[in-house]
C-alpha cells in the first residue's frame, strides 16, 4: 500500500523552486508534488517539471487557488510577490512556506523552532543566510549572553539569480531580525556579498558574537551539537572555523555545500533554503496525515 501523501504546489520554477521540486521528487515521505507555477511558460524549471510528469501552469498563482487538493503551497517567487500571496492562500486555506525574505509570518528554522510553529498558516524562512547562521548564534546564545551578532554571507555570484538580486535589501533586514528573534542576540546584522570567482565558491558565512564571557568548553559543545542537529537536512553544512575568540568577540565560520539536486554544488546558499523547506513541508504534512 502507497503511503498517503499531501498535495503540494510550488509557484516560482526559477533555481529556487526547480532545486526544491527535484528534492520533494527524490527524498519527500509526505509530499506530492501537484503543481509547478510560474508566469512564463517557456520557463526551463515548467519545462523540467513536465519532463518529470508534474503539471505545469503559467497563470501564477490563479490555478493553484482553484485546485482544492492542495493544501501546501511553497512560494518561491519574490518578496514583494509573496506580500501578495500570502492573504490568497490564507483565504484559500493553504498553509504557504515562504522561500522569500517576505515576512509576513513566523521565522522558522527547523532546528531552532518549527516544533513551535506547526500550526502557522503562513511559515517564512527568513533567507539563506539566516538558515546558516542563525543555528549557531542561537547555539552560543543559549549558552552565554550575546549582546551584538553580525554575519557575512559570501555566495558565488552564478548561483543568485534574479529573484536573489531583488531581494537583498529584504534579505540583509530580514536576516538582522532573525538574527535577534531566533537567534537571541541582543542586537544583530547581515551583510551579503556576492564573490565573482571562478570556478565558483561554495557558501560561507562568517558569524561574529560578542559574548558576555568566554565559556570555551560550553560554546564549543554547544555549536558542535547544533552543527551536528543542521546536518541531519543540510549534509554539506559544515564547520569550517569552530567558535574562536579574540578577545573582544567569538568569530565562528561554517560553510555549506549543496547536495547538487539541481543546481551545483556551490550553490550551498540556495540549497540550505530548500532543504529547510524540505523539512517544514514534511513535517507539516505528517501532522496533517496524523491529525
Amino acid at each position: 500500500m502507497k503511503a498517503q501523501r499531501i498535495k503540494v504546489a510550488i509557484l516560482g520554477p526559477g533555481n529556487i523552486g526547480t532545486d526544491l521540486m527535484m528534492k520533494i521528487l527524490r527524498r519527500s515521505k509526505y509530499l506530492e508534488l501537484e503543481l509547478m507555477c510560474g508566469i512564463i511558460a517557456t520557463s526551463q524549471g515548467l519545462e523540467l517539471a513536465r519532463q518529470r510528469g508534474i503539471k505545469t501552469s503559467s497563470q501564477g498563482i490563479q490555478d493553484i487557488l482553484k485546485n482544492r487538493d492542495i493544501k501546501i503551497v511553497f512560494d518561491a517567487t519574490l518578496a514583494s510577490s509573496h506580500l501578495e500571496h500570502a492573504p490568497l492562500f490564507r483565504d484559500a486555506g493553504i498553509v504557504a512556506i515562504d522561500l522569500t525574505p517576505a515576512a509576513v509570518g513566523p521565522y522558522v528554522v527547523p532546528v531552532v523552532n518549527l516544533e513551535a510553529n506547526l500550526n502557522a498558516q503562513n511559515i517564512n524562512l527568513i533567507t539563506c543566510g539566516g538558515q546558516a547562521t542563525i543555528p549557531i548564534v542561537h547555539a552560543i546564545s543559549r549558552v552565554v549572553e550575546v549582546p551584538y551578532a553580525e554575519i557575512v554571507a559570501v555566495i558565488a555570484s552564478k548561483s543568485a539569480g534574479p529573484g536573489t538580486r531583488q531581494s537583498i535589501d529584504e534579505f540583509t533586514q530580514t536576516t538582522a531580525k532573525g538574527l535577534v528573534e531566533l537567534g537571541g542576540a541582543k542586537k544583530g546584522k547581515a551583510i551579503i556579498l556576492l564573490n565573482p570567482a571562478v570556478p565558483p565558491m561554495i557558501m560561507n558565512n562568517t558569524i561574529y558574537t560578542q559574548v558576555s564571557e568566554y565559556r570555551e568548553a560550553l560554546i564549543l559543545e554547544s555549536v558542535n551539537e547544533m552543527v551536528k542537529q543542521v546536518q541531519k537536512y543540510v549534509p554539506g553544512y559544515r564547520l569550517k572555523i569552530p567558535p574562536d575568540y579574540d578577545g573582544k568577540k567569538v568569530i565562528t565560520m561554517v560553510e555549506i555545500e549543496g547536495a547538487g539536486d539541481y543546481l551545483p554544488k556551490y550553490s550551498g546558499n540556495l540549497d540550505i533554503e530548500t532543504s529547510a523547506a524540505l523539512a517544514v513541508g514534511e513535517r507539516i504534512a505528517m501532522k496533517m496525515l496524523h491529525h
